[in-house]
């Protein structure tokens, strides 16, 4: 079986930059989630009430991604980035994990910003990757951190 990195990024890269890193010395595949319609800065300007990332949370809405993963049943092993929106994976994020099959899978969240820390995020997350044999979360800010905590779950 294989391992693969999810990840979400979102304005300043910080995310992608840490997936990419991390899935290449560990010798994963690596998947962006992107959303159908981009976020500007506009967007993601969270002090605006109005703000995009504001009344998609407010109205707890989907948020359509472009892109599937064709080969889901060849990973056993998910690693799953984003930066930390309102205590919780970003609704985008949870999105793409409603169109997969999670049973059985041992899925590992790592969140690479987030001024109130990881909190309740893998249970927050739960719900919508349901059947997943393992769930944990981090809050981690380089690759390196990642690593380390990647090679303590072996």
């Amino acid at each position: 079986m294989k391992t693969i990195v999810i990840y979400f990024s979102a304005e300043f890269g910080k995310t992608s930059a840490v997936a990419a890193d991390f899935a290449k010395s560990a010798g994963a595949d690596l998947f962006e989630i992107v959303p159908e319609k981009p976020y500007t800065k506009q967007d993601l300007n969270y002090m605006n009430p109005l703000a995009r990332c504001n009344k998609e949370f407010a109205a707890k809405k989907d948020v359509p991604v472009q892109g599937h993963i064709e080969n889901w049943d060849e990973y056993d092993k998910v690693f799953i980035g984003f930066p930390i929106w309102y205590g919780h994976a970003p609704n985008v994020v949870q999105t793409f994990c409603k169109g997969y099959d999670w049973n059985g899978k041992k899925v590992y969240a790592f969140a690479t910003s987030g001024g109130s820390g990881i909190g309740k995020t893998a249970e927050k997350l739960a719900p919508y990757v349901g059947g997943a044999a393992v769930l944990e979360a981090k809050l981690t800010q380089t690759a390196d951190a990642l690593k380390k905590w990647a090679q303590e779950l072996d």
